[in-house]
């Protein structure tokens, strides 16, 4: 298991790496000028070059990124252009809103896709297990976008039973502040629950063709207990890798609901500092999203090697 571990935290090390570079790289060839749209189209050039020199626009690209980095590992994601405020109480604030959306919306995901698979696979063939598959097939056609609009017309708009919007902070109550995060975590989850569905009934399909569960049938084991007990926990390798590949979706498309419902999480603070040019922010955000994937992905890895001693044997 050590080695395994080695090897997987050198892969993520690589890869933070990797992406760190892809990221600042990237954000940074961008067309537009931070100082100019600070400034305005009226500031004079000579003004323009001086903000630039202040906010150390004008270095080498290696020094920017060097600077970046290094003050990233010191957890000093420097200052916002267009808020003058350091960034990380910015993300900190941001984060405490798009963090329990985006649990709670892969808690929905996971809970859905497990019972609805599990249902499916039970009665493969049958009418509940095609009822399964055509909701699943409607679930991966529709838009979240779209989705997060029929919610709010629908509970927020027909029926008034939760909030089209808004957050009103962790301060005005649990209650509250999580009524107004179960609309936006249904838009996201249900869709990613129609992808995870799918892949628990093949998993778990597979599974119950295996010579174990016969011979737990053999041994007068009930076909429900040899469903629960035997085969879904051998099917969860599969199900947690693609839990983790579907958080990186998850994350994306969070970007598109926020704004949907107007909440203060990190993808209006993206897509506001997109606006204003403040690459700096997009940089610490967009950098902070990809290496919470990847460290995800990298937890996917030591829960599926837990589970599945086979991997670790590769490792070795």
């Amino acid at each position: 298991m050590f080695t395994y571990f080695a090897q997987r935290f050198a892969i993520l090390f690589v890869t933070l790496a990797v992406a760190s570079l892809v990221v600042f790289g990237v954000i940074e060839i961008l067309p537009g000028d931070a100082a100019q749209t600070m400034l305005g189209a009226t500031a004079t050039p000579e003004t323009v070059a001086a903000l630039a020199h202040r906010l150390g626009l004008d270095q080498p690209f290696a020094v920017r990124y060097w600077a970046w980095a290094t003050g990233a590992l010191r957890g000093d994601l420097g200052l916002s252009y267009a808020y003058d405020s350091p960034i990380a109480p910015l993300i900190a604030a941001r984060l405490a809103v798009s963090a329990p959306l985006a649990l709670l919306a892969m808690a929905i995901a996971a809970l859905v896709a497990l019972v609805a698979g599990v249902y499916a696979a039970d009665r493969r063939g049958r009418a509940g297990d095609a009822a399964v598959m055509i909701a699943s097939q409607v679930g991966l056609a529709i838009p979240n976008f779209w989705f997060a609009i029929l919610l709010v017309l629908t509970f927020a708009v027909h029926w008034r039973i939760f909030p089209a919007g808004g957050f009103p902070g962790w301060d005005a109550g649990l209650g509250r502040a999580l009524t107004a995060l179960i609309l936006p975590a249904i838009a996201l989850g249900l869709v990613q629950a129609a992808i995870l569905t799918r892949v628990a009934r093949s998993a778990l399909l597979e599974a119950l063709n295996e010579d174990f569960i016969r011979t737990a049938r053999a041994k007068g084991v009930s076909r429900r207990a040899a469903l629960w007990r035997h085969a879904l926990p051998n099917a969860m390798t599969p199900i947690l890798t693609v839990m983790g590949l579907q958080f990186a979706n998850l994350i994306a498309s969070a970007i598109v609901v926020e704004n949907v419902f107007v909440l203060p999480g990190l993808g209006r603070l993206i897509v506001q500092s997109i606006a204003n040019r403040d690459a700096l922010v997009v940089e610490d955000c967009v950098m902070l999203l990809v290496a919470l994937v990847i460290i995800l992905n990298f937890l996917v890895d030591l829960a599926c090697a837990a589970i599945d001693p086979r991997l670790r044997a590769h490792a070795t």
